[in-house]
């Protein structure tokens, strides 16, 4: 049985997504903990009313990053976990901190990388007039926005969207692939060819939503 903990800075749609799949598809995981860097995540409440622990790491009462990274990383370890699952979790994390939970942290971003790394996917999708965008499930390694790709969902761009249309398009892709990701590390089906990651039985790594 793998040990989740996630961590949020919001509402936690994705952690939400995670929490029902494994409960509702019966992984060999479970979720031993939601951390947030925000005392007044909405997420937390959800996570506590389906029995699971809570904590905060208030990154304002830390003087530096790496302070704040040293606490969350006790945090963490506490609950022992075998994968952790940053879910909308706003915080850049320090190499010291990448490099501890080194193929054993997973990220999801709403573009499908390496294009748009960093904030404002979907306004800079638009700007370049890209008749497709995406999300992208990853490992997480000390360089923003990159480490091996796990799965990327792609939905279209349509005629008339704006940001907020793209990202609600993009958001539903996302629970959908970011819940199947975790399922596949639960299971050990996935596997590293160098610095590729791979289904270790075929399954696609990619979805094609219309």
């Amino acid at each position: 049985m793998k040990r989740l903990v996630i961590l949020i800075s919001g509402r936690g749609s994705n952690m939400e997504a995670i929490v029902k799949a494994c409960k509702a598809e019966g992984w060999p995981a479970e979720v031993a903990a939601v951390i947030s860097n925000r005392p007044d995540a909405a997420g937390l409440a959800f996570a506590a009313a389906h029995g699971i622990a809570t904590a905060v790491v208030d990154h304002k009462a830390h003087g530096s990053r790496e302070a704040f990274d040293a606490e969350l990383a006790r945090a963490i370890d506490g609950f022992a976990p075998d994968l952790v699952v940053l879910a909308g979790f706003m915080r850049i994390l320090t190499p010291g901190f990448t490099a501890r939970y080194a193929r054993r942290m997973l990220n999801i971003h709403p573009s499908l990388l390496p294009a748009f790394t960093g904030l404002h996917t979907h306004e800079r999708a638009l700007e370049m007039g890209c008749k497709v965008a995406g999300v992208t499930v990853h490992f997480v390694t000390a360089e923003l926005d990159h480490g091996a790709i796990v799965m990327q969902a792609v939905v279209p761009v349509l005629p008339g969207d704006d940001a907020k249309a793209l990202a609600a398009r993009v958001l539903t892709a996302e629970h959908r692939i970011y819940p199947q990701s975790v399922r596949w590390f639960a299971e050990g089906a996935l596997v590293w060819d160098g610095e590729v990651v791979r289904h270790r039985d075929g399954a696609a790594q990619q979805l094609m939503l219309s």
